[in-house]
């Protein structure tokens, strides 16, 4: 299924369509304020293991990454100290993924790395997406060898990719070739691991 979202107004009625497929344990591909990326619902651990398989993710040895309406029930999915959560407040929403140590409250499939990232894109569509669907989403860019090619930024041809690999595609607009800044929270000072699309404020 190919649909088109706006990003100024998202219809609602579109919104619905992609929490059904969300719900049934389905694959979206979708827009986010860096790349487009693929996702599903992150506490559906089958929708989650067809993901690592299409990406050739082992959960074991890759961070895997969750999208979240905002930072108000961060502290269900990740485990997060005041100094953290200022830092992640300042900046989000925004093209950053924190990583945290997990919770207890995410599947089993997340622990192995002991870790999660969190994201909060600056994207209308996917937010409004996770906040309809009431659990946060699993995130991975659409891209192969760390390498986003730039085909990848337009909608039409990303679904003539992935038409037959995913349940939907959102056509948000055209996409950014940029990643999202990745910073590790997870000792005792944060540290960049990545620099991509956002600059940090501290």
């Amino acid at each position: 299924m190919f649909i088109k979202i706006y990003d100024t107004n998202p219809n609602p009625k579109e919104i619905e369509k992609v929490i059904k497929v969300l719900r049934d344990g389905g694959l979206v591909i979708y827009p986010t304020d860096t790349v487009y990326a693929m996702g599903c619902d992150a506490l559906n651990v089958r929708a989650v293991e067809r993901i690592c398989k299409i990406k050739g993710i082992n959960p074991a040895k890759n961070n895997l990454s969750i999208i979240c309406y905002d930072l108000s029930n961060i502290s269900e999915y990740a485990k997060v100290d005041n100094a953290t959560f200022k830092l992640m407040k300042k900046n989000l929403p925004g093209p950053f993924t924190f990583l945290l140590k997990t919770t207890s409250s995410l599947p089993r499939i997340y622990k192995d790395k002991k870790m999660v990232g969190i994201r909060v894109p600056d994207n209308v569509i996917i937010r409004e997406i996770v906040r309809a669907l009431g659990n946060p989403i699993l995130t991975t860019s659409i891209k192969g060898d760390d390498e986003v090619i730039e085909y990848l930024t337009d909608p039409e041809l990303i679904n003539e990719k992935y038409e037959n690999t995913v349940d939907m595609v959102i056509d948000g607009g055209y996409g950014g070739i940029e990643g999202s800044t990745i910073i590790d929270c997870t000792d005792t000072e944060p540290i960049i691991t990545r620099q991509g699309k956002g600059e940090v404020i501290w």
